[in-house]
């Protein structure tokens, strides 16, 4: 194990002191907020030749990435979407950096390509992904990314003669878009951060080779930085759904129908719930909503002269939170996870259940999405040993077939899962995946990964990945326990953990890594946690809390100083997830775990890499940035706490190949030699 050569670089304290609601705590990095400070890409650069003087030294890397590459570098397809009789989808061949866009006619039709991204001769930063296709099959919408940022450029290429029209959208967040049912022009919601009122929130309409200056305002929302304007496309009627961040999420629901002089029709004003609606043929509104359902509802949404819609049942409430729906022919397919398996039943739009389940499966089944006029229900499956498929299945036969294969050098049948539970701090039963090598399964102690995610009501199901099946390879256990904050469980098992009882999500997954030291499927120095974005802040969290119990922590992307995440970018409508510091309960619980403020001058800390990139307005950089100055600085052990960081990285996963690669080498030759294993 390679011990770093040089010391890590001195990172200046400059103490802010804040004094919330009577109590003061001090910032001692503050200045690392300031992304383009010459002082912040000074240290940025200290922090990278630190970074290198480590990774360089492992033995084996070379290795590593020849193996990545083989695992990284396959024929992808994804972002299929389906129009008339056209397949429109992204797919990266052997050897190319970046995805292109193709169609196909018909399932068993030829790829054709449409776009790709190299041809615009600005490097292999710049990435694709097709949007939305007009309803004759003339046009299509894509947005071009640059590197890991939030924001796009919107296009759109006449698909016959593949030449990109002059109607382009300007780098910005496009909120809503919708083709006109004649395909000659369009409505859609644009939101630029150079515009001259930033803030305005309206939508507009334009016609196909005129000046976005003439559009025409069809609707206008309010001018508020805490407000979104999403359009909601149909055949015959724009819906606008309006969200208002304020003490908790309202919402708003108008709808206006295409053609003639009208006005706005509201449905639904100052919801406190959750909305989110489907225009059908014929004026019929769906929905899914929790409103009186925890686990949520399908309803079909009548309108009532001042006064709440009448909501009436499609898809009933069931004992499984519903994780995802769509329309296609005259079924709807809905998508639960039931004791850990993904199900999909089906029903007519009246109501009627067709099937039950559809499909089941101890795989991971994600619907890809469906029209009303399509003749085949679009989804992907996927497994810890299998790597993606993607699937259709026809209505009319009950056939299920794949449309394409990811073939990943890798032998699966060689690994297996199983499943343990464990015993959480206040006596709650949890389960666990355990995944390996048919041996390790077996019993004894092996060097352990472990990660999970704990919130948004987002269910760890068994997925694919190739950083996990390296790992494996090598004689790792992988462990991922089903912790509160996700929906496994249905409603209440997100709840348990939201906002103030964040705090059990932590206590969860700490109470999941005794569970394995005890029961001797691993030890400290040989248990390694990772994870990133919320994932990153349950990592931080769990390290800070008890950094006795790990080796290595993998921290990407995070969220670390919970004081001030609120202020950055977007991350204000994260406040029902999380709460804020501005209120004085939710601060309390903020400060209990807040990573950043749990870091102690003295404390011997694990081996530590955080991840991140000047392009993440998401997850604002400025977390790993402070949480690493501060790491280096409290840290009494001999381990190397060190940040990987790129302008190009954001938390869009768009980087191209070579650099996916790189990165991906860096962070196994990290866990590789922290947990010493076999190259």
């Amino acid at each position: 194990m390679p011990k770093v050569a040089m010391a890590p670089p001195f990172s200046p304290i400059e103490p802010v002191i804040d004094v919330l609601h009577g109590v003061p705590v001090t910032d001692p990095y503050r200045w690392l907020e300031d992304q383009d400070s010459p002082h912040t890409r000074q240290w940025l650069s200290a922090q990278s030749e630190y970074a290198r003087s480590y990774l360089d030294s492992i033995p084996g890397r070379d290795r590593i990435r020849e193996r990545i590459r083989e695992l990284l570098d396959v024929e992808t397809y994804d972002s299929l979407q389906k129009v008339g009789q056209r397949y429109f989808f992204r797919k990266r061949q052997q050897g190319q950096e970046q995805p292109c866009i193709y169609f196909r006619e018909g399932a068993d039709g030829r790829d054709q390509l449409l776009i790709d991204p190299a041809a615009r001769g600005t490097g292999q930063y710049t990435a694709v992904n097709p949007l939305c296709v007009s309803p004759d099959g003339r046009l299509l919408l894509y947005e071009v990314k640059e590197g890991g940022e939030h924001t796009g450029l919107f296009e759109i290429l006449e698909i016959e003669t593949g030449k990109i029209l002059p109607d382009v959208l300007p780098r910005g967040h496009l909120r809503g878009f919708a083709f006109a049912p004649e395909s000659q022009s369009f409505y859609y919601v644009h939101e630029s951060p150079r515009a001259r009122r930033p803030y305005y929130r309206a939508a507009y309409r334009h016609v196909l080779g005129t000046s976005f200056d003439s559009d025409e305002e069809i609707f206008r929302a309010d001018e508020d930085e805490k407000l979104r304007l999403h359009i909601v496309p149909g055949a015959e009627a724009l819906g606008f759904l309006i969200l208002r961040f304020r003490e908790r999420t309202f919402t708003d629901f108008l709808r206006l129908r295409m053609g003639g002089d009208h006005d706005p029709e509201a449905i639904l004003l100052d919801a406190t719930y959750k909305f989110g609606p489907l225009l059908l043929k014929n004026g019929r509104i769906l929905a899914i909503t929790d409103r009186g359902a925890a686990n949520f509802r399908i309803v079909e949404v009548r309108p009532l002269p001042h006064q709440e819609p009448e909501f009436i049942d499609v898809v009933p409430e069931s004992d499984a939170v519903i994780q995802n729906w769509t329309v296609a022919g005259e079924q709807i397919f809905v998508s639960y996870v039931r004791e850990l398996k993904s199900e999909v039943d089906v029903f007519g739009l009246d109501g009627t259940r067709i099937a039950h389940p559809l499909l089941e499966s101890s795989d991971t089944i994600r619907i890809l999405g469906g029209v009303e006029v399509a003749d085949e229900l679009l989804f992907e499956q996927e497994s810890f040993v299998k790597p993606i498929q993607t699937c259709r299945y026809l209505p009319q036969s009950g056939e299920v077939n794949v449309w394409a294969n990811r073939q990943v050098p890798f032998d699966s049948r060689e690994f297996a899962h199983t499943q343990v539970w464990f015993t959480a701090k206040d006596g709650m039963r949890i389960p666990m995946f355990l995944v390996g090598l048919h041996d390790v399964l077996v019993g004894g102690s092996y060097p352990t990964i472990m990660t999970s995610y704990g919130g948004y009501g987002l269910p760890m199901t068994p997925q694919f990945s190739v950083f996990v099946a390296f790992l494996m390879e090598r004689g790792c256990l992988f462990a991922l326990p089903s912790i509160r904050g996700g929906s496994e469980f249905g409603f209440d098992w997100h709840q348990a953990a939201k906002r103030r009882k964040r705090h059990v999500a932590f206590d969860d997954f700490l109470s999941a890594a005794d569970w394995l030291i005890a029961s001797r499927r691993t030890e400290p120095n040989k248990l390694a946690i990772f994870g990133g974005s919320n994932s990153g802040l349950l990592v931080g969290a769990a390290m800070t809390q008890r950094p006795d119990l790990f080796r290595a922590v993998l921290c990407m992307v995070p969220i670390l100083d919970m004081l001030r995440y609120h202020r950055f970018d977007n991350a204000h409508a994260w406040k029902e997830e999380f709460g804020t510091a501005d209120d004085p309960d939710d601060f309390a619980a903020l400060l209990g775990y807040s990573p950043y403020h749990k870091v102690h001058d003295g404390v011997a800390y694990p081996a530590t890499m955080i991840v991140s990139g000047d392009s993440d307005q998401n997850c604002n950089s400025l977390h790993a940035r402070k949480m690493t100055a501060r790491l280096q600085a409290a840290n009494r052990s001999e381990s190397p706490i060190f940040l990987d960081y790129s302008r190009h990285r954001g938390h869009s996963p768009v980087l191209p190949l070579s650099d996916r690669v790189e990165a991906l080498s860096d962070r196994m030759a990290f866990l590789c030699d922290q947990l010493e294993l076999t190259i």
